[in-house]
């Protein structure tokens, strides 16, 4: 959940890549190692409404910042990296959304 009332739907492994593309940028650390614990244990959804306010507005700043971009470089080029790329868009697109359609 990036808001409530605003899910973001994405494969496992292109959710996995997002927390590892957040993880090693975020200074709250009590973010980071909840990040940490959702990629080892393979939970594969987050709640970011949940987390401190600091590392919640930190991941909204991250994602809009610089997270397509580092797609665009990072991601293996492929079929799917379009696709991917579109999804991450729409992530970005949901932190500025407040509250349910």
């Amino acid at each position: 959940m990036v808001r409530p009332g605003r899910d973001w739907q994405a494969t496992g492994g292109l959710f996995e890549w997002t927390l590892e593309y957040l993880i090693p940028r975020l200074d709250d650390r009590r973010t980071a190692d909840r990040l940490r614990l959702v990629v080892a244990e393979n939970l594969g959804s987050l709640w970011i409404p949940d987390l401190p306010d600091a590392g919640r507005e930190q991941i909204y700043a991250l994602l809009r910042s610089d997270l397509v971009a580092a797609a665009r470089r990072e991601l293996p080029e492929g079929p799917a990296k379009s696709d991917a790329l579109t999804q991450l868009r729409e992530l970005v697109a949901l932190t500025w959304v407040e509250g349910p359609s």
